[in-house]
């Protein structure tokens, strides 16, 4: 499904002019792979920023280690702040941020194995969601993919 979602968002950025970035955690590159699996993707996809660790969320994209401390690296707070400030880094128009408990171990019982904040931050839009998918590493990390994808077209098609 990703690389469906993929050529849509980019067929959609290409025609608005506009350019997006992501900031991921829990899927370590693989919203970026998806992007750049598509010819042409250079026209519409600026960069990536894979901020794994807390100190790479700190450095790379400057989440204040206060914010992280507070409410975990996966929280509303944290996916808010890298999305913003990847697309600020960027100069892009529009950014995806998740992060994420991939599993197999890491859960709590706040925050399950499967639980995933997403934030998008474009023109007019500043967003967050928190998901909580089932299955395998693998399987959280493919339904991370699509849906951060399919909820980015979604808001560039209600901007039109």
């Amino acid at each position: 499904m990703a690389s469906v979602v993929a050529r849509e968002l980019g067929q959609l950025l290409l025609a608005r002019g506009e350019h997006v970035t992501a900031a991921e955690s829990c899927t370590g590159g693989m919203i970026c792979a998806a992007l750049t699996d598509i010819a042409g993707s250079s026209d519409w996809f600026e960069r990536g920023f894979i901020v794994y660790s807390n100190l790479a969320k700190q450095e790379m994209l400057g989440v204040p280690e206060d914010l992280i401390a507070a409410s975990g690296a996966v929280s509303e707070g944290v996916v808010r702040a890298l999305a913003g400030n990847a697309r600020q880094c960027a100069g892009a128009d529009w950014a995806v941020a998740v992060s994420g408990v991939a599993g197999p171990s890491g859960g709590s019982a706040e925050k399950p194995v499967g639980t995933v904040w997403f934030a998008w931050s474009g023109p007019g839009v500043d967003e967050a969601e928190r998901c909580l998918f089932a299955g395998d590493r693998a399987s959280v990390r493919s339904q991370t993919v699509d849906h951060a994808l399919a909820r980015l077209v979604e808001l560039i098609k209600e901007q039109k």
